[in-house]
């Protein structure tokens, strides 16, 4: 039992050690107005600290990113800004992406994307990303992001890009508003990462390094995000999502009245505290959700789609597997063969 301990606080005490060899990227208030229209005209770039030296997570794990990328970031009162410039080495070329729907997702694309780690726990954090042809794709990364299917795209925010494909590289521009996210108020620092996609390469790379052996959303391995001040709590954070329907019913077989009307209701989500939602709901209509996959069920079996309802998005690693891949602790979703009683 000793030596089992032992080893335990080693290898705890390697990855510290091996993690502080890794300056974070410190952020400066910016000076001026920031328009986000991916071109780095505004001085406070040029004084902006850089993320660059981005290592490879695959095919190798061991050597530095044959397409480099540089990151810079900056913040005023209502968003923070960040510019990012993913370098060419072989000079103009054509990019691929798998779809201009938002939210796409496949290894053969150009993208990228950052990881906000805003509660320092290397649980819980915010994926935000785009690829050179302006797409955008969010989501919700949750039990340390070690799984594939620890990321969920299924949540939806309002925030803001441009990108645009230069000769020898494409750029993009990105504001997050502070209502998007959630941060603990009074941290000096967050925990950060950003990784690239590249085609051209079959490249994946990272600004903090990771082994292949992990997600590329890993949360173990990010770096620091150091704040010039601390930040304050950025005000109200209120979300109100109505809507209206009308139904018509007709029995043709018992010949009944028809049955017709319309149907209102709506969601809403508060931030009581940063940790803290209180979710209303009036007269709910669960079929009012974000269009789902098609799928051709030719089996005995149900089918069970993705959650897509707003209330359980965040925290949806609890109602969706409780933190262990083979168990299922709330569904409601399943649509297929009829049980019999």
């Amino acid at each position: 039992m000793a030596k089992f301990y032992f080893v335990l606080f080693c290898c705890s005490f390697v990855s510290e050690w091996s993690m502080a060899q890794h300056p974070g990227l410190h952020i400066k208030r910016a000076t001026g107005v920031i328009e986000v229209d991916a071109s780095m005209t505004e001085p406070d770039w040029l004084d902006a600290d850089i993320a660059d030296q981005f290592k490879q997570l695959f095919p190798f794990d061991s050597s530095y990113a044959v397409a480099q990328t540089e990151v810079r970031m900056t913040y005023d009162d209502k968003f923070i800004y960040l510019f990012a410039t993913m370098f060419n080495e072989s000079g103009p070329r054509k990019y691929v992406t798998p779809s201009l729907r938002r939210d796409f997702r496949g290894p053969a694309n150009d993208g990228f994307s950052i990881v906000f780690d805003t509660y320092k726990d290397r649980t819980n954090a915010f994926l935000v990303g785009v690829n050179p042809f302006g797409v955008q794709r969010e989501g919700l990364v949750s039990a340390g992001g070690n799984n594939f299917e620890d990321l969920n795209i299924s949540w939806d925010n309002k925030w803001y890009s441009e990108s645009k494909i230069l000769e020898d590289r494409w750029v993009c521009e990105i504001a997050i508003s502070y209502k998007t996210i959630r941060f603990k108020e009074g941290l000096d620092s967050w925990n950060v990462n950003f990784y690239r996609a590249d085609s051209h390469h079959a490249e994946q790379s990272t600004w903090s390094p990771i082994s292949r052996i992990y997600n590329v959303t890993s949360l173990a391995f990010s770096r620091e995000l150091i704040w010039d001040k601390p930040l304050s709590h950025p005000g109200g954070n209120v979300s109100v999502i109505p809507y209206a329907a009308y139904h018509n019913n007709n029995d043709f077989e018992n010949g009944t009245p028809t049955d017709r009307g319309p149907t209102i209701g709506g969601d809403a989500k508060v931030a009581m505290v940063p940790a803290l939602n209180l979710d209303l709901t009036v007269n709910p209509d669960f079929s009012q959700v974000e269009v789902d996959q098609q799928v051709t069920n030719l089996s005995r079996f149900e089918i069970f789609y993705p959650e897509k309802r707003q209330f359980f998005l965040e925290n949806a690693d609890l109602f969706g597997s409780f933190g262990y891949s083979n168990m299922r602790p709330f569904f409601s979703r399943r649509i297929g063969v009829t049980r019999d009683p």
